[in-house]
């Protein structure tokens, strides 16, 4: 009876094997998915890697194979996946009996600031890395990790070094396209993202803590897809995972079952600085498009519709559409904008964009700029407890529409609250009288110091520091100048009555 209870144990264990193989492997092809952006492809991509035709030829019959399987995987994928070298010349002034009078030697003696003694030059290394994605070269990695280098070079998998150059960043999402000349590279071959599905197997890559760790291999699962309000990037749409990645992972693949590149390594969430099991990728996708178009233009070029956006939560909603949860609330229409011909209009929630539902201002943001410019959209929207569609015609984002454009504002979140102009519909809402050169709150954080003090939506803004502002562009012209501790006075009205608020941001 033993012996048999022992039989059926291993056969059940095979079986487990067998069925993990057969749905993690069943579609295992290196495939590029082209199309997008206009049909434009990597040049030089294999559609097949050492992984896939290692499993078309031993299929997978024991828990052994499946274990090779991943073997197979990490080794056709670390291949493509470099160490990124940077130097970075900083100032420093050094300590002088001087600075004790709290003036420093050149200031008292008068030295031009260049030539100031006691100020030294000082190089600081880091360390980061990055994945081939064409066999001539060209790599994708975070703008952090070359943010402000003097010198760049990069140490690909077989030991080579090379000097990088810089093909264009994007802060905005914090990504970077670096370029070396070098031959035999091996390109990773590109994955689809927006397939993905929390639970995944997935295996990250890079050279967390320093390069003597260089392509240390970490696996995982997907943990969440489209993670907003991080506070990483302008532009957010992040993959959570809990594979290892650690300071110098930045910029590395996270690689989905088949070897392909899903996700490039960004971050990590952390109360101790070292991983927590909480680590955020951007997609593939979102990764693809800003390499295209930094190829082909030099710059991001995005989708423009010409909304100021906000979450339509059950906060927010209150005097808008009672019932309404999820979507995001329009403030402000830009006139002319593709936003006002389509027939947007203040206090409008979106519900659904291009028939993907909006849960969120920031991920609406994220689709709006991942679009081209002139592609049509379909935008289903609620007003007044009717659902309404529109189509808009999308425009290229102007290089000025970073207050203007779908934007819940670095500002709003440094403040903890969004104003818009008082249109007649915000007026109603509120129950106040319309006017365009007033200003009026239309979302407060409930966790922010603004909340705390009393700031509610609905208040209008007279003026900000003592400064009248009579439109958004004046608001954020001041609030741009605010960081982290700074302290902002606002007078207010509120019904019959001004209120003075000061508070530290």
């Amino acid at each position: 009876m033993k012996q048999k209870l022992t039989m059926l144990k291993s056969a059940a264990l095979v079986s487990v094997g067998i069925t993990a193989g057969a749905l993690a492997f069943s579609n295992l092809d290196f495939s590029l998915h082209g199309g997008r952006d206009g049909g434009v492809t990597v040049a030089n991509h294999p559609r097949s890697g050492i992984a896939a035709e290692t499993l078309r030829n031993h299929p997978i019959r024991t828990l052994a194979d499946l274990n090779d399987a991943f073997v197979a995987i990490a080794e056709s994928a670390t291949s493509s996946v470099v160490t990124i070298y940077t130097e970075t010349e900083v100032e420093r002034r050094i300590m002088t009996p001087f600075d004790f009078f709290g003036r420093s030697f050149g200031e008292l003696f008068d030295f031009p600031a260049n030539e100031e003694p006691g100020v030294r030059k000082d190089v600081i290394h880091g360390l980061g890395s990055g994945v081939i994605v064409s066999a001539d070269g060209y790599i994708l990695t975070n703008n952090h990790v070359i943010d402000r280098a003097g010198a760049i070079s990069v140490m690909t998998s077989d030991n080579r070094k090379f000097t990088a150059k810089i093909v264009g960043t994007d802060p905005r999402t914090d990504l970077a396209v670096l370029k070396i000349s070098a031959s035999g590279l091996k390109p990773i071959a590109i994955g689809d993202s927006d397939r993905l599905r929390a639970g995944e197997l997935v295996i990250a890559i890079g050279s967390p803590l320093g390069r003597n760790l260089a392509r240390s291999v970490t696996q995982g699962i997907v943990s969440a897809k489209g993670r907003v309000n991080v506070g990483l990037a302008e532009y957010e749409d992040f993959i959570q995972t809990d594979a290892a990645i650690n300071p110098g992972n930045s910029g590395g693949p996270l690689v989905n079952i088949g070897g392909e590149l899903v996700g490039i390594n960004t971050a990590i969430a952390s109360r101790t600085g070292g991983f927590d099991g909480i680590g955020f990728a951007v997609p593939s996708n979102m990764a693809y498009r800003v390499y295209i178009s930094l190829l082909r233009h030099g710059k991001v070029v995005r989708g423009y519709l010409g909304v100021t956006i906000e979450d339509a939560d059950d906060g927010t909603a209150k005097g808008f559409q009672p019932g309404t949860t999820g979507g995001a609330r329009v403030g402000t229409v830009v006139q002319g904008s593709p936003a006002a011909r389509a027939g947007l209009k203040s206090g409008d929630v979106i519900l659904e964009f291009n028939g993907r539902p909006v849960s969120s201002a920031a991920e609406l943001r994220s689709q709006i700029a991942s679009q081209a410019p002139g592609s049509n959209a379909v935008v289903l929207i609620e007003r007044a407890g009717a659902q309404l569609t529109l189509n808009a015609r999308l425009e290229a984002l102007p290089e000025n529409a970073t207050v203007l454009a779908e934007s819940a504002g670095t500002a709003s979140e440094l403040l903890g609250f969004t104003v818009s102009p008082l249109s007649a519909e915000l007026a109603r809402n509120y129950k106040l009288k319309a006017n365009s050169q007033r200003l009026v709150v239309t979302s407060v954080s409930e966790s922010s110091r603004a909340f705390s003090i009393g700031i509610r939506p609905g208040d209008m803004i007279i003026s900000v520091d003592k400064k009248p502002v009579a439109s958004v562009a004046a608001f954020n012209a001041i609030a741009a100048e605010k960081k982290k501790g700074d302290m902002l006075s606002l007078l207010v009205e509120r019904g019959w009555s001004q209120m003075y608020f000061a508070f530290n941001l």
